[in-house]
Order: structure tokens, then sequence, then C-alpha cells
């Protein structure tokens, strides 16, 4: 109740803030604001929203499809402690180029990895070596011109009611979606019934060169933080959870692990939040405290990279804690439309180098 009259009262602050970006949205659209072109294929995935629509499982979904191109992905590098263009390499950690960047660097050893708050600078010091560019969560950066734009809207937060920033979690007004040539919807059920497929579509209103598409996550198996130890979901069958997140959305990883267990101990942080020594600590203290002799900590992939970055490995070496990887999945139909998309863009606008 508290938080529904805190936005009451920030809903005047969304007004002027959706002014601000209708304005700019505007001067780009008329060409008073000048965003540049680049003569290679440059693919951005975004969203409206704050966050939790599944940006880096379908950038990785990209990068399996593309794998016979020589690729870059370009981040912003949310997060990390440096500034300017940085290349990622072997001394890169989360601090440095962001956990998300970082977790495309160590898991796609032949994709380059670079992060720049300038996507123009970057992409101009990336673009003479590479077939095509990914931008990550760039669908805001006007400045850069995409050849093609996904992007992706959680299903769950369809039909929905959503404010703009600082009321809600939309950082642009709804009606930017028409500058995307793919709209993604993410986080979908499975099975998917035609009526709610029908209802997502419904709701983003595409116009006619637009393509409406439905995706899900696919989870994999738990990885231990430290060793080369794997083990099933189902390995894990009624055990006591600890869980650890610091990602936007956690529920959906909840709700998978609810098929395994229904005692979950979850602490939560902010996106991208900077885990501290005293916030472990506490951690594995309520860990040891635990009752259940089965027991294990989870966390996401995106947050094992700050946790390893971040020199925690004396506190957490000997626990049994484990990252959980997902993958985006699209079903059947829209997966063959998805992927004939995307190389075909990719094909026809490649240069010749």
């Amino acid at each position: 109740m508290l938080l529904n009259y805190l936005r009451l009262l920030l809903l005047p602050f969304s007004l002027i803030y959706g002014m601000a970006i209708t304005l700019r949205k505007k001067l780009y659209d008329w060409g008073i604001m000048r965003s540049v072109k680049f003569d290679l294929p440059v693919i951005c995935v975004g969203n409206l929203a704050v966050g939790g629509s599944g940006k880096t499982p379908t950038t990785e979904y990209l990068v399996r499809l593309l794998a016979d191109y020589k690729i870059a992905i370009l981040s912003r590098g949310y997060g990390r402690e440096t500034k300017g263009f940085i290349l990622a390499d072997d001394q890169a950690t989360a601090e440095t180029i962001g956990d998300e960047p970082l977790q495309y660097y160590q898991k796609f050893e032949d994709v380059t990895v670079a992060v720049c708050e300038d996507r123009v600078k970057g992409i101009e010091k990336l673009k003479e070596n590479h077939d095509l560019i990914i931008l990550d969560d760039a669908f805001q950066h006007r400045p850069v011109k995409a050849g093609l734009n996904i992007l992706l809207f959680e299903f769950r937060k369809l039909g929905t009611l959503q404010f703009l920033l600082p009321a809600g979690n939309l950082r642009d007004v709804f009606s930017s979606r028409k500058r995307a040539e793919i709209l993604l919807v993410t986080k979908a059920p499975v099975p998917l019934l035609h009526v709610a497929q029908q209802a997502s579509i419904n709701e983003l209103q595409p116009n006619s060169t637009q393509k409406v598409l439905h995706s899900y996550l696919k989870y994999g198996d738990l990885k231990h933080l430290y060793s080369e130890d794997s083990r099933s979901l189902e390995s894990i069958k009624d055990f006591e959870i600890y869980l650890l997140t610091g990602i936007a959305n956690p529920d959906p990883l909840i709700e998978e692990l609810e098929k395994y267990t229904k005692t979950i101990k979850h602490e939560k942080f902010a996106d991208h939040y900077a885990f501290k020594t005293d916030d472990i600590k506490k951690f594995k203290s309520e860990f040891d405290a635990g009752s259940r002799k089965e027991k294990i900590i989870i966390t996401t992939e995106k947050d094992s990279k700050r946790l390893k970055a971040a020199g925690f490995k004396d506190l957490l070496v000997n626990l049994p804690v484990y990252f959980l990887p997902i993958e985006v999945e699209l079903f059947e139909e829209d997966k063959i439309t998805f992927d004939e998309l995307i190389l075909n863009y990719v094909k026809s606008n490649r240069r010749n180098r």
C-alpha cells in the first residue's frame, strides 16, 4: 500500500520524464538530432523496461545462431568501475567491464567483447575486423541507427499497468516499439496456449512489417562456482535451497526451483549489486545455521561473475555453491521465422572485406 502511494507522488515526475523522452524521440525521428548508420550488420537487443526481460540469454542465442561470422558484442558495461572503450581480455573482471560482458567473454572464446558508453565510438573501433556487431541494451541509444532492432517484452508484464520512471520501471514510451523490426515476447509459459499468444500480439499491436515472436527460458545443469562439478536440478529434489540473487527479476528462477523443493531461503539484492564481504559472511552464517543435512547454495550465472571477481573465494570455496545457466529458446514456428529473419539480414547486409 505504501508503495502505491509513493508511486502516486512520483507520477508528476514520470509525466515530465515522458515529455522529455518523447521530445528527444521526435528530434531523432525528424533528423534534427543525428543517428549514424554503419556499413555492416548491427543488431540491437533492447527493451523498454529496466532490466529483467532476458537480454543476456537472447544475445547469447544470437551468438550461437551466427557462429559462422566474426562477431563483436558491444555493451555499455553497466555497473563497471571504469570509463571509456575497453576490450575484454583475460584480466577482465566484473568491476572493469561489467558482469554481463564478462559472462559473454568467458562463454564465447571466438567472440570479441567490448564496452563503451559511446556506442558510435565503440562501433568505429570494432567494425573493420568484424562481420557484424551485436549491441547489448542499446535501443534507447539513438546516436546509432541499428540495422535490426529486437525489442523484448516479458510475457507476464504484458497486459499490466506500467509506469514510466521514476514511478514505474519503464524507461521509454510504449510507442517506441514501432522502431523495432522484431518484438520478442520472453519468458512465456510452456506450453503456450494460442489464446495467450494472440493476447500478447493484440497488446503489442504490430504494424505490417513487424513480427511478434515468443520465447521461453530453458534451464541447464547446476555448475559449481569454483570447480568443474555439475549436477542436475533433479538431483536437488527436496533440498533446502539458499538462493542468492542480484538480478532485476528472480521470479522465473524461483518458480523453476519450486518444481524441485518448497524450501527456498532467498537473499535478494538489486540488479548488478556489488556484493560486499559482510553480505557474504551473513549469508554464509545463515547457510551454516541451517538444520537440514541436504542443502545447497544457488545463484545466477550473472551473479556468479561478481561473486568470483570480488574475492569471496575463501568464504565460499568449501561450500556447495552453484550457479544455474539459462538459455532462450523459441517456440517451433517462431524459431524458424526468427532464425530466418536474423540470418537473411546479416547475409544481405554483410560487407565484402
